[in-house]
């Protein structure tokens, strides 16, 4: 017992020590205000002395970098950024206030183009955000560009990347959830407010829009569109446009009804939703034989006294028309019901 309890007092020991010596590089690292060029007392950076500082990198005050971080020569930090261990900024990149990148994480490319991350975002352990997208048309020459906007929290090993052309750019919104292990390929472009459980996988040029919700493990083909308040059931594969306040689910996802529980918790009023089943009712379970396309579904719609002066029903009937445009690939399937 006596050799167990002399080998725990070592091992406090030891750990004490590399405490103190950790704080002490953190000191060290303020009194020279490494690589920054805030005046000493007034709001100053942590950097610790194993870090990797380019001297053309521009530094914000009260920046905090951990251990074996390296900040690239076109990097620009915001105020209050805190990176810790094993970080990087690369290339031609900029980080607005406030920014945390988790160990690990790497944030830009040394690729022609840019990544602009705004403030308040959350960039988590081993993500990688801004680097060279998966599309075999890319050519290192083009210019690349990611931007993302304010207060997302991005979790770990989530990967997004930059456009594929000069013509185009990848872009997040503000107030987004991104769970781990997330990817975001080249030329997507996601709203505000959206919630991607684990494993959400968006394939090239996919637009998302605003407060949709995909529950874990799904799957979008390239192109396609997720319209607002939608919500994609676990393990989906969407191979064609999720039409505004609808539900999907299914290896092929099918239309499963409205996104009710979604409506509600967003503020949707009782008369909105009652509109809205409606509506859904008359254009995907038409009870009479002799209804017509779904094109002479939504016509009628229109053209009801009452619907027609819904604006959310308006909105949920253009997102199914700009579906089958002639550049889109339409809407995921759905089950036509019928008094028969």
């Amino acid at each position: 017992m006596s050799l167990l309890n002399n080998g725990r007092a070592l091992s406090l020991a030891i750990g004490k020590f590399s405490f103190q010596r950790f704080a002490s590089s953190f000191s060290f690292a303020t009194v020279n205000e490494k690589s920054n060029g805030t005046t000493a007392g007034t709001n100053p950076s942590f950097i610790h002395p194993s870090t990797v500082v380019h001297p053309n990198a521009i530094l914000g005050q009260d920046v905090s970098i951990g251990p074996f971080c390296t900040i690239g020569p076109s990097a620009k930090l915001g105020n209050a950024c805190r990176l810790h261990p094993g970080s990087h900024v690369v290339g031609n990149t900029e980080l607005g206030d406030n920014c945390i990148l988790m160990a690990g994480a790497i944030v830009g490319d040394d690729l022609p183009g840019r990544t602009v991350v705004g403030c308040n975002n959350i960039i988590g352990h081993h993500a990688v955000v801004g680097i060279k997208c998966q599309d075999m048309k890319y050519k290192p020459e083009n210019e690349c560009f990611l931007k993302i906007g304010d207060n997302n929290e991005i979790r770990e090993y989530t990967s997004i990347h930059r456009s594929s052309k000069i013509t185009d750019k990848t872009v997040i919104g503000d107030n987004n959830l991104i769970m781990g292990s997330s990817h975001i390929a080249h030329d997507c472009k996601v709203g505000n407010n959206n919630i991607f459980a684990n494993n959400t996988l968006l394939a090239g040029h996919v637009i998302v829009e605003d407060y949709a919700h995909t529950a874990g493990a799904i799957v979008v083909h390239q192109f396609c569109r997720i319209g607002s308040f939608s919500f994609v059931g676990g393990g989906s594969v969407v191979s064609q446009d999720v039409p505004k306040y609808t539900m999907v689910s299914g290896e092929r996802a099918e239309l499963r009804g409205l996104n009710l529980e979604g409506l509600r918790r967003r503020g949707f009023s009782t008369m909105e939703i009652k509109s809205l089943r409606a509506a859904y009712r008359m254009i995907f379970m038409p009870i009479d034989e002799n209804s017509g396309s779904i094109e002479d579904r939504l016509t009628k719609l229109e053209q009801h006294k009452e619907l027609s002066l819904v604006p959310a029903v308006s909105s949920m009937v253009q997102s199914i028309r700009d579906s089958f445009a002639e550049d889109r690939r339409g809407i995921c399937k759905f089950r036509s019901w019928s008094a028969s």
